[in-house]
């Protein structure tokens, strides 16, 4: 059980790390993205890349974020099905639909998009656009790194489930206000 205990800081305080890391993304785009309407619409002046940019900087966001998300229960939930539902049904639950939905669809996103990103590295890809964002392949990679966190975050939320059917409640869930009790 230490493992699995120490398994799960690990990533809860990774995916933590990362989505408070990635969030100063946000105001960077909104930075930018003020920028390009000031220059485009005060001064006529136009730059591809810095549009490019908070483009970018956006979908960075939303790939490193969504282990941070799926720690903070911000994904979307049926909760109006699984509120009736005792909390160790609820944990049964959760190891199962991790097991035959977000494994699997994280596995099909990275095998489906490996041609798409190595491609990309093959030619060390830069935007299409002649005065674009060099780099374009970093980016792309993200969709690597969005299945790998997002599915050491699921391997943390089963590993959260079996010590609390174990009966073994060592830290409250990051969502819950009122962790359950294992009886």
């Amino acid at each position: 059980m230490g493992f699995l205990k120490s398994f799960i800081r690990a990533v809860d305080a990774l995916n933590e790390w990362i989505g408070r890391t990635a969030s100063w993304l946000v105001i960077g785009a909104v930075i930018v993205c003020f920028m390009v309407a000031i220059l485009r619409y005060g001064f006529a002046i136009g730059f591809t890349w810095l549009q490019e940019l908070y483009v970018w900087q956006h979908a960075a966001v939303f790939m490193l974020g969504a282990g941070y998300t799926m720690l903070h229960g911000g994904h979307v939930g049926v909760d109006i099905l699984t509120s009736r539902f005792t909390e160790r049904t609820r944990a049964w639950l959760d190891i199962v639909s991790t097991f035959i939905f977000l494994f699997p669809w994280l596995a099909v996103i990275a095998i489906y998009s490996a041609p798409y990103i190595l491609g990309s590295w093959s030619v060390r890809e830069s935007s299409s656009s002649a005065d674009g964002m060099e780099g374009l392949f970093l980016l792309k990679s993200l969709i690597w790194v969005f299945c790998a966190i997002l599915f050491l975050q699921g391997l943390a939320l089963v590993a959260r489930r079996i010590l609390f059917l174990k009966g073994h409640m060592f830290d409250p869930d990051p969502v819950e206000q009122n962790p359950p009790t294992a009886a």
